[in-house]
């Protein structure tokens, strides 16, 4: 069988009871290390589930994962995934590997930002299309993010924002040489997501609904216990140091409900 488990959120202990028990019985365990991180490492998790871990890579999962599904043929093989086993494309793809080779598997889901972005009061019904907003760079700087914003805020929904993450990430250097050399690790802040949205405002030749002044909510660490949220215009906002990482932006509709309203207020 090959498992995909969900971790939440927070820490060790987020892991649902079902979920730790398949990592117990397990013949080997992975845990994928570059779609998103825990707020605790690799070694805390060993030492509450008691047993080691494979770090799962960014290689390993897209150009390696039929090795692993071939072995799950005759072992029991999971792989540990930060919040939702299927929060990440990375990961459907691997089932649908895994129904080629005829692997069987199974999916423990847990919490994950898509529904924990509830925490900053706005309801998850009234949310629209996610978006990723990725780094830019000197000669790369893609903005058809903001059109997806721009969109679900022209129907009075919410869009929740996911920011770059960047984990053994070849350099460019690299890309042409026999030896790989990786980036040291880096993760987007709201600081950095909002600069960059400012930076699409104040290009835009036309008016547009969406304007420096208007209201963004950054997270940082959501289900840990020094989570924090804050809620202010984007202009602000690219100027606001949240904490360690993972951040989350949310760009809130137009009008919000009068209880949204009164929850949101705390943070501002």
């Amino acid at each position: 069988m090959f498992y995909l488990i969900g971790l939440g959120l927070g820490d060790a202990k987020d892991i649902t009871v079902k979920g730790l028990e398949i990592v117990k019985k397990c013949d080997k365990v992975f845990l994928e290390a570059y779609t998103s991180i825990l707020t605790v490492g690799k070694e805390v998790l060993e030492n509450f589930y008691g047993r080691p871990l494979i770090i799962a890579d960014r290689e390993l999962c897209e150009a390696n994962i039929d090795d692993i599904l071939k072995e799950a043929k005759l072992k029991d093989i999971a792989l540990l995934v930060v919040g939702d086993p299927l929060g990440a494309t990375t990961h459907t793809d691997m089932l649908l590997r895994a129904k080629e080779f005829e692997v069987k598997t199974q999916i423990v889901h847990n919490a994950s930002i898509m529904n924990a972005v509830s925490c900053c009061g706005l309801q998850l019904y009234n949310f629209g299309e996610t978006v990723s907003i990725p780094y830019w760079t000197e000669t790369w700087k893609p903005d058809s993010f903001f059109e997806k914003i721009l969109g679900n805020y022209k129907r009075n929904l919410h869009t929740l924002c996911l920011l770059d993450i960047k984990v053994k990430e070849p350099t460019e250097e690299s890309l042409t040489k026999k030896i790989r050399q990786y980036m040291d690790p880096k993760f987007m802040s709201v600081k950095e997501a909002s600069r960059q949205i400012v930076q699409i405002v104040e290009n835009l030749t036309n008016e547009t609904d969406i304007t420096i002044e208007s209201l963004a909510i950054g997270l940082s660490r959501v289900g840990a216990p020094d989570q924090k949220i804050r809620a202010m215009a984007l202009k602000d906002m690219q100027n606001l140091e949240l904490g360690p990482p993972l951040h989350s932006l949310v760009i809130p509709a137009r009008n919000l409900h009068p209880l949204e309203l009164d929850y949101l207020a705390q943070f501002r």
